[in-house]
């Protein structure tokens, strides 16, 4: 046995190659379980034992010698392999780029979570809606005057299918669905056939609420607006309520935040009053509790919309509206670290 130790000590010796693959068949056939090495200690076991104590320890240095030698030409031609494709392997990893959240997508969350920590649901309807829900539903007769506040684009006339104008009309089909007590939000994109400029777009998103229960009064929807104001905009927010005027809702009002003048941005955001008008909001028309089957004698509740594209020009002090339609990359890659 100790000649065949001798022998494969030199066959290891002399064996060099910086292939991969020729290396691990060396290393099979000296270590495996069928190797030449393996095969030594298989025999050594039927030694006697003082046989056992001469060769037992060049046994363990051939076998040592051997996996240290296969070891670094595994090494050296891992490192043959890096220089090949010119680049540093042990560099960490590039990970893909990632996106930005869209300024309106920001906004939208940040409001919707808001309302949903006080009890709002989500709920969501069809872009394309027939005349009941975008209008009729809503207290808008035919022929009313109060359809032209909306310029509408129209799918087909007959039957009159339209682009909503409104997420109200979301609030219809759950109100058609559902009994109070109601509290929902309607997130959603909207159309309107509007000139395109720096303050306006034919099309924008709004946030839609509605609560229905007994006795709720416009105390309670004055609360909840001033909640959701100074969750919004801070802490120490104020708020007014103005008299307005809506189809759907009796009383109307819009809701404007007191955004100050402390420069020239200020006073031409707010023209010069201090005050910016941030939605609208009113008690809910008996007509409509009624065209959707809810008691308005037992019954009432309250309503809000707010202008998404607005909240966002607000927050992140964006000059244009129709930037945020653009899919400019330069536009949209500042919002990356925004939340």
């Amino acid at each position: 046995m100790k000649e065949r130790i001798d022998l494969l000590r030199r066959e290891v010796e002399k064996f060099g190659s910086q292939a991969a693959a020729e290396v691990e068949t060396f290393r099979v056939e000296m270590l495996g379980k069928k190797g030449k090495i393996t095969s030594l200690f298989n025999d050594f076991r039927e030694l006697a034992g003082d046989q056992k104590r001469d060769l037992g320890k060049p046994l363990n240095e051939l076998k040592k010698f051997a996996q240290e030698k296969i070891n670094d030409l595994k090494n050296t031609a891992a490192e043959d392999r890096d220089q090949e494709s010119g680049e540093d392997l042990s560099r960490p990893a590039n990970f893909t780029k990632l996106g930005s959240r869209h300024p309106v997508s920001l906004v939208k969350n940040e409001i919707v979570s808001i309302f949903q920590r006080i009890g709002f649901n989500v709920s969501s309807g069809p872009e394309i809606e027939d005349d009941w829900h975008n209008f009729t539903a809503l207290n808008f007769p035919e022929e009313h005057p109060a359809r032209d506040m909306q310029d509408t684009f129209f799918v087909n006339r007959e039957p009159d299918w339209a682009l909503r104008t409104h997420t109200s009309s979301v609030q219809v089909r759950v109100m058609e669905n559902n009994q109070p007590p109601i509290r929902t939000i309607s997130p959603g994109r909207v159309f309107r056939n509007e000139a395109i400029s720096a303050r306006s777009h034919c099309f924008f998103h709004q946030v839609e609420g509605l609560y229905i229960d007994k006795d709720v009064s416009f105390a309670d929807l004055k609360q909840t607006l001033l909640y959701f104001a100074q969750e919004f905009f801070g802490p120490e927010t104020k708020i007014r309520l103005r008299p307005s005027y809506f189809p759907f809702t009796e009383p109307s009002a819009e809701m404007d935040v007191y955004w100050g003048l402390e420069n020239e941005r200020d006073y031409r955001m707010t023209k010069g009053t201090g005050w910016l008008e941030v939605l609208g909001c009113g008690m809910v028309d008996p007509n409509v509790l009624k065209n959707n089957g809810i008691d308005p004698d037992v019954y009432s509740g309250y309503a809000f919309g707010i202008g998404v594209e607005r909240m966002a020009l607000h927050r992140f002090q964006i000059p244009d509206i129709r930037m945020l339609f653009e899919n400019d990359v330069r536009f949209l890659e500042q919002f990356k670290a925004a939340y």
